[in-house]
C-alpha cells in the first residue's frame, strides 16, 4: 500500500500532541497528521467551516478530557452527521472512567486506549495500533 493515510489526533495537551506525532512518524508507514485542540475545532475542520483545511481522515485519534467540545460530545455530533457518521475512531485519553468508556463504545469506536505514561511506552502502543489499524481500518489497496 502506497497511499498516504490521514490521521485526525484530536487532543488539546500540545506535550500529548508533540509524543502522539512522533511515535506515529516512527512506523513504517506515510501517515498524514493533522490536528485540532478540541472538539468543536475538529467538526470545524471535518465540514469544511474552518480557515483550516485538511482531508477527511481514515482515522481520527480522539481525547476524551477538552474544553470547549469534549471527546463524547465530539462523538455525538460526528456520528449524527451523516457526511462524517463512518470515520473510524480510536479514543486515546487518560480517563479511565468507566461511563467514558462504555459511551465511547456505544458510539461505535474501533477502540479505546488509555495514554500511557512514558514515551517509550507511546511507542509500542502506536506499533499496536498501526498493525490494528492495517487489518481493519484501511481499505486494501
Amino acid at each position: 500500500m502506497n497511499k498516504q493515510l490521514t490521521i485526525l489526533l484530536i487532543d488539546d495537551d500540545k506535550v500529548d500532541s508533540m509524543i502522539i506525532k512522533r511515535a506515529i512518524a516512527k512506523l513504517d508507514f506515510p501517515y498524514q497528521v493533522d490536528t485540532a485542540h478540541n472538539g468543536l475545532d475538529a467538526l470545524m475542520m471535518l465540514r469544511g467551516m474552518s480557515d483550516i483545511r485538511i482531508k477527511r481522515p481514515d482515522i481520527i485519534l480522539l481525547d476524551i478530557n477538552m474544553p470547549l467540545m469534549n471527546g463524547l460530545e465530539f462523538l455525538s455530533e460526528l456520528r449524527a452527521d451523516p457526511e462524517l457518521k463512518d470515520i473510524h475512531v480510536c479514543v486515546l485519553t487518560t480517563s479511565e472512567d468507566d461511563s467514558d468508556v462504555k459511551t465511547a463504545y456505544e458510539f461505535n469506536v474501533a477502540g479505546y486506549f488509555i495514554k500511557p505514561l512514558n514515551i517509550s511506552d507511546f511507542d509500542d502502543r502506536f506499533l499496536y495500533l498501526n498493525g490494528y489499524w492495517q487489518r481493519n481500518c484501511f481499505p486494501v489497496q
